[in-house]
């Protein structure tokens, strides 16, 4: 069964190729490259590698607006590189997502192309039309500020059409069969190639009822299992990662409640409420998220993150917890978007500040759920404030002290490489961090080897340890007679905690696994920690003689 589910004690790796390494000297990032730099991931630790959108797109929205699902932006290589890619992945171990980006597609796709030439057209009713500019056309926009309305007049068409992004991504009319069974052939076909699964965007817009008289879009949940079943009739072990930004009651209509819908969501209720926690050191608001999204069918895992390609997005905060983070990690309006959000990269949002980021990843790869890292997080890379959108956190990696960070031989690299200050490829990059034992490369390294040998934070239940401070997180997780135990200061100040294991038996020792710090319980069975300033601690419960005892009972 552990194989089966392989994505329950996983380590995703997110990667643009566009970004991560150019081997033909064109500036931009392609297959090659990426095939190049699989022993670094591999090295690294990481199980799993999820690709953002690579097919032929304008490249208006980072290639967000597809022109076709069956190819290969040539920039970036051919379908030969793409399955010589795939094949060295699965010789290393690697398993491969991939963005599936189906609630839109570019203005330029030809399926669009031919539905704006006349009502008759086969592909006319893939998309959403209107006759007249509907009443509501300048609300639900996915990007306030920046986008002005969810319905555009087609020239040619003679119509509106919606659109719940950017007005160049018409939606398409996924409540259509014919417009399903293509994403069905999409998914086989990427399946037949070597993918593992797909990390599915925007997926409540995807299955929400589309239409110039909705006015409240319903879920159409039966198209998950649709989804689900097809791809494990194809290949029983992929999966479907879940972009859903959604409240905790709707979860498990997500997963299903038999567990027949999404393998696997995003857990964006835990991730904002983490930031809330790490701004304000106090993990009150973090638990009851956690406690909300705790149910789920066995089979069903959570994806826990820091940040992405995209904003922290603070929407599910109340109004005094996202003021708070935006003071502490996002002061400047240069540093907001969207009304709702933060654009920067991790290390710049904690200063740079080591203790910060080794306990806040810390969080990420102890908290219940698979740990997704975002490319060059293992460095703690920072970002470019001066490009526009979300661009600023989308900038090449930085591998070596070499012209363009080692990115590219050329003199135009498709986005600028951070350059000078102190998130600069000259002081942050690859190949010096991989010669220093105490930088954040090798500390992530040995931390993603001790979180895959941990399989209880994957597949087990979590109980949160009751320390009396709202500043000191404690978690127990139970599977299979094993235990473990993590502990993490979020405050900038030491804090003594004593807590009990909440266990039957005779109050156990605490062996660290990422230390020699051990801790034995006192005579009422409790641990007491001296914890200094956003300290952290990874436990396995008792000796060898108490894990054998309790393999036997």
């Amino acid at each position: 069964m552990i194989n089966d589910l392989w994505y329950k004690n996983a380590v995703i790796y997110c990667l643009s190729v566009e970004t991560f390494m150019d081997a033909n000297g064109d500036g931009v990032g392609d297959f090659q490259g990426l095939l190049r730099r699989l022993d670094y991931l591999h090295g690294l630790g990481v199980t799993a590698i999820w690709l953002m959108p690579f097919q032929p797109s304008p490249g208006k929205d980072d290639g967000y607006d597809v022109a076709d699902y069956y190819g290969v932006d040539p920039r970036f290589g051919t379908l030969g590189d793409f399955v010589e890619f795939t094949h060295g992945a699965k010789q290393r171990g690697i398993r491969v997502l991939i963005d599936l980006v189906v609630n839109h597609t570019s203005d330029q796709h030809p399926w669009f192309q031919d539905a704006r030439k006349s009502p008759d057209s086969p592909y006319r009713d893939w998309y959403v039309w209107s006759k007249k500019k509907p009443t509501n056309a300048n609300e639900g926009m996915v990007f306030p500020g920046v986008q002005k309305t969810t319905w555009t007049r087609d020239e040619a068409a003679g119509e509106y059409y919606f659109h719940r992004f950017y007005e160049f991504q018409p939606d398409l009319n996924t409540a259509n069969p014919r417009v399903q069974a293509e994403i069905l052939k999409i998914m086989g076909f990427w399946i037949q190639l070597g993918v593992s699964g797909f990390r599915m965007d925007a997926l409540p817009f995807v299955i929400g009822t589309k239409g110039a008289d909705v006015k409240k879009p319903v879920e159409q949940y039966d198209m998950l299992r649709t989804f689900r079943e097809f791809l494990q009739w194809r290949q029983g072990d992929s999966v479907i990662l879940a972009e859903a930004n959604v409240l905790p009651e709707t979860d498990m209509d997500y997963f299903g409640h038999d567990g027949d819908r999404m393998q696997m969501m995003f857990n964006f209720q835990v991730n904002q409420h983490l930031f809330y926690a790490l701004a304000a050191a106090d993990t009150g608001p973090l638990v009851e998220a956690m406690e909300a999204t705790k149910p789920r069918p066995a089979t069903a895992q959570w994806g826990l993150f820091l940040r992405n390609h995209d904003e922290l997005d603070l929407g599910r905060l109340k109004p005094q917890q996202r003021e708070k983070v935006f003071a502490e990690f996002g002061p400047d309006k240069s540093m907001q978007l969207y009304d709702r959000g933060i654009r920067r990269r991790l290390a710049p949002m904690l200063d740079g500040d080591k203790r910060r980021l080794e306990l806040a990843y810390s969080l990420m790869f102890t908290l219940p759920g698979t740990p997704v890292l975002r490319y060059g997080d293992e460095l703690g890379m920072g970002d470019d404030l001066n490009l526009p959108e979300r661009n600023c956190a989308r900038t090449p990696m930085q591998w070596s002290t070499e012209p363009h960070g080692g990115f590219t031989k050329s003199s135009k690299p498709v986005s600028p490489v951070i350059s000078g200050g102190a998130y600069g490829f000259e002081r942050v990059n690859a190949a010096e961090q991989r010669r220093d034992p105490e930088s954040m490369l090798n500390w992530t390294e040995r931390v993603i080897r001790m979180r895959k040998e941990m399989p209880e934070i994957g597949w087990g239940d979590f109980t949160v340890l009751d320390t009396g401070d709202p500043a000191v997180l404690a978690l127990r997780y139970d599977w299979r007679n094993n235990s473990v135990v993590v502990i993490h200061n979020l405050d900038g100040k030491p804090h003594e905690v004593t807590f009990g294991l909440g266990l039957d038996d005779t109050a156990p020792a605490l062996i660290n696994v990422l230390s020699d710090d051990h801790s034995q319980p006192n005579d009422k069975g409790e641990h007491c920690l001296l914890l200094d300033a956003y300290a952290y601690r990874w436990y396995r419960v008792g000796g060898l003689d108490y894990l054998l005892k309790r393999s036997e009972a």
